[in-house]
């Protein structure tokens, strides 16, 4: 299933939960193409472990390229701990965004709309997540609940991190690498406040951005977070025109 092209008639379900969901898609195409979207990213430089001070991005910003934008961004040294600051450079006009068609996702089915129960637990505790550009090293983020439930049988607890007081679920499946993108994929997890129900709707599992710009450094499914089942819901892989690949050696995504 793809998105029509730009400029074509669609057709607005007549059915609440899949308009919704279509209305989904669409802000995620305006999100990934955006200038400052996945597609934009085409640098991250790391400054050494212990600069100081910070980085400016203003005054790189002067010397940038029109159309460029330069942030700033903040990390942990996976070792020691201490302060990695470090620069990134959107290009509105990046190959990546002139030779995006759009994303292919599975059809909307609200089989996989899941209910589960959150369990919180101290504020402060930590789980390691490996990143994919790490190495094997692990880095710890905050995981403020368990998720618990069970897909065809099998029980499962969940680690889900505080992303910007939202929780992010990245979790693996059996299609991963057999249609949707191979690393995982990303779920934000739907929660009431002080509820102790959560949402779980994997029609609206996204690829994560080191999908869409070999810039990114994205975590990857910790063991706890691995289906045993296929989940056919949600977007499978971004789709580029003219063999375009956004590493320049071999596709993350289709083409076309």
């Amino acid at each position: 299933m793809s998105l029509p092209s730009p400029g074509a008639p669609s057709a607005r379900s007549t059915d609440p939960a899949t308009a919704s969901w279509e209305d989904w898609r669409e802000r995620r195409i305006a999100s990934v193409t955006a200038p400052t979207g996945n597609l934009a990213l085409v640098e991250t430089r790391w400054l050494p472990s212990g600069t100081v001070p910070a980085p400016d991005p203003e005054a790189e910003q002067r010397k940038a390229p029109p159309g460029v934008r330069v942030t700033s961004l903040e990390r942990a040294d996976i070792i020691t701990g201490e302060p990695e600051f470090g620069l990134r450079f959107w290009d509105a006009e990046s190959p990546a965004i002139r030779h995006f068609s759009h994303i292919e996702t599975y059809d909307h089915d609200p089989a996989w709309v899941v209910s589960a129960t959150f369990t919180p637990v101290a504020t402060d505790r930590r789980i390691p997540f490996e990143y994919i550009r790490d190495n094997g090293g692990s880095r710890g983020l905050i995981v403020p609940g368990d998720i618990t439930l069970t897909l065809d049988g099998v029980d499962y607890t969940l680690a889900a991190f505080d992303d910007g007081g939202t929780l992010l679920l990245v979790f693996a499946d059996p299609t991963n690498g057999a249609g949707t993108y191979a690393s995982g994929r990303f779920l934000f997890v739907e929660r009431a406040p002080g509820g102790d129900t959560v949402t779980l709707d994997f029609n609206r599992a996204f690829v994560p951005p080191c999908g869409f710009s070999v810039q990114y450094n994205c975590p990857l499914p910790p063991p706890q977070n691995r289906l045993h089942l296929p989940v056919p819901a949600g977007e499978k892989l971004p789709v580029f025109l003219d063999g375009h690949t956004i590493d320049g050696s071999h596709p993350s995504g289709v083409s076309k």
